[in-house]
């Protein structure tokens, strides 16, 4: 009998996870951790979504198996937000499913559409899903750059002149996790004429959809004429809603694409509680000023970030949308790696943050940081960070100003 599994092999250990067990073992011994690690959203859903949990959650036949694909209503209200919010038509009942949050989605995705040996495209650094969801599932990982530039085209031809077989598919993800960098239109016109003319699926990531910053809302390849022929996008409640734990998301677009992703969910689950379903349909149908609200909230963190981690010696990129900065680790201690440097400041600074090799080899010399403290706690940590720098022999007084 074999003591190592195909897939587990397939599996890296995940760096990420030596963090987050440090930062349990801390907090289990009684220390004050300031967690931007995890994009684990510290805000309520709006109180109407929470009502509307409950009176449908004390409904007696509320508690039967759903639909995998669904329940209408929220097929139907993803549809509208689609329409109102990027002006795109969409078919509820074959360009719409719901999934489980979008890294479920993509997962399922991934099961249905992936043959084992075929060459995936996806960003490096990444969310991990958009890697591993595709390694699990049998496929070859060729990276490509995160940022939309000229190189970026130039990764996409190489890959597809040098690469056997020839890449199926394409994942993008924008706004970006980690790195936070945005696409505009033009850039989703020119990739959608690639895939066509390739013959390459794009599965695009929108999970940050509504948190964007200084007037520049984010955009979907959706939105482009005959994008519906080669793509996918995935969307969450997790951020817009603060919904993260209700595990809520949405893939919509191409309807061969739809049709095997929903086939696929039909064999694995029954689909979300139905209340949760029922309280999805209040958010995307009801009041929307939690949107905002939760825009505004992070716009502010993130300037307090960017502004107290300056003054205290560590200058941070301010993030055009997402929820995370993506930093460079300070010169002077570039050499720790971001793995290393992850540690320290959570042993010393009682800071916690995402060493960037996590998200893929491209990410080293980075950490990602979640604006999910609230704008003292985010000042505190910036004390915490200079004297950490400080007893490390970094000069901060040049940064003060």
């Amino acid at each position: 009998m074999s003591e190592e599994f195909y897939r587990m092999k397939r599996l890296p250990p995940y760096v990420i996870a030596e963090v987050n067990a440090m930062r349990a073992a801390a907090r289990a011994a009684g220390e004050d951790i300031i967690d931007l690690g995890m994009g684990n959203p510290d805000l309520p859903p709006p109180q109407h979504v929470i009502d509307k949990l409950i009176e449908v959650a004390r409904k007696p036949d509320a508690h039967g198996y759903s639909q995998s694909k669904g329940i209408p209503g929220l097929r139907r209200a993803q549809a509208n937000y689609y329409a109102r919010r990027f002006g795109v038509d969409i078919d509820p009942e074959t360009e719409v499913v719901v999934t489980m949050g979008s890294k479920e989605g993509l997962a399922s995705l991934a099961t249905a559409i992936t043959a084992p040996g075929d060459v995936v495209l996806a960003p490096n650094p990444s969310y991990p899903i958009h890697t591993f969801g595709f390694i699990i599932a049998g496929a070859t990982i060729r990276a490509v750059p995160t940022t939309p530039d000229e190189h970026y085209f130039e990764s996409l031809e190489r890959a597809m002149a040098f690469t056997v077989p020839r890449p199926s598919i394409l994942v993008v993800n924008y706004p970006s996790n980690p790195t936070a960098e945005t696409v505009d239109l033009a850039f989703y016109e020119r990739l959608v004429a690639w895939a066509r003319e390739n013959k390459v699926w794009i599965l695009s990531d929108l999970a940050y959809s509504e948190l964007y910053f200084d007037g520049k809302p984010t955009v979907s390849i959706l939105q482009v004429k005959g994008a519906k022929d080669v793509a996918i996008e995935f969307t969450s409640l997790s951020k817009t809603y603060s919904m993260a734990g209700w595990r809520m998301g949405f893939a919509v677009g191409n309807k061969q694409l739809i049709a095997a992703m929903t086939r696929v969910k039909s064999y694995l689950d029954y689909g979300a509680f139905t209340p949760i379903q029922a309280a999805a349909c209040a958010a995307l149908n009801g009041p929307q000023d939690i949107v905002e609200a939760n825009r505004q909230l992070y716009h502010k963190r993130r300037d307090v970030l960017v502004e107290s981690f300056g003054r205290a010696g560590w200058e941070i990129p301010s993030p055009p949308a997402s929820m995370f900065a993506w930093a460079p680790l300070p010169p002077a201690l570039a050499h720790l790696g971001s793995l290393e440097f992850s540690k320290q400041l959570l042993t010393h600074a009682k800071v916690a943050v995402a060493p960037g090799v996590g998200y893929g080899e491209n990410g080293e010399g980075f950490v990602r940081i979640a604006m999910v403290e609230n704008e003292q706690r985010l000042r505190q940590a910036a004390r915490n960070v200079k004297k950490y720098l400080q007893s490390m022999g970094v000069n901060t007084a040049a940064k003060a100003g």
